[in-house]
C-alpha cells in the first residue's frame, strides 16, 4: 500500500468513528486523553517506535504486550478530536507505522457528551 493510499484510508476510518461518535453526542472541541495504537511483531521493534515518538515528544508512549505474543504501542495525547486535528495526528501515526513497518490499529479517546445545562 503507498503512503498515499494509507493516509487516505485512515482519514476515511478517522471520520467514520467520528460520524458515528457525533451521533451519540460527543464534543470534539473538548480536550480528553486520545490513544493511538501501533502493533509490531517483535520488543525490539515496538520498543523503537515508541522511542522515535517519545524523542520526537509527539506523545507520551509505553510498550505492552498481548496474548498473541504481539507488542503494542500505545501513544496518549491530550487533545481535542476535532477532524482536522484528529485526521493530522492520526495520519502522523499511520506514517510512523509505515517507516518502522509496524501495524496502526487506529485511535480511540471517551465520549465528551454535552454539559447539562449548557446553552
Amino acid at each position: 500500500m503507498t503512503i498515499t493510499d494509507l493516509l487516505l484510508d485512515t482519514a476515511r476510518s478517522d471520520t467514520d468513528l467520528l460520524i458515528k461518535n457525533d451521533s451519540i453526542g460527543d464534543q470534539f472541541a473538548v480536550p480528553r486523553k486520545v490513544d493511538f495504537l501501533l502493533i509490531a511483531d517483535s520488543a525490539e521493534t515496538a520498543e523503537t517506535v515508541c522511542s522515535f515518538i517519545v524523542d520526537n515528544q509527539y506523545a507520551e508512549c509505553r510498550v505492552d504486550q498481548n496474548e498473541d505474543g504481539k507488542h503494542w504501542v500505545l501513544a496518549e495525547i491530550e487533545m481535542p478530536i476535532t477532524q482536522n486535528v484528529i485526521c493530522a495526528v492520526s495520519g502522523l501515526f499511520a506514517c510512523i507505522s509505515k517507516i518502522f513497518n509496524v501495524e496502526y490499529d487506529g485511535w480511540g479517546s471517551v465520549i465528551c457528551p454535552e454539559k447539562e445545562g449548557a446553552e
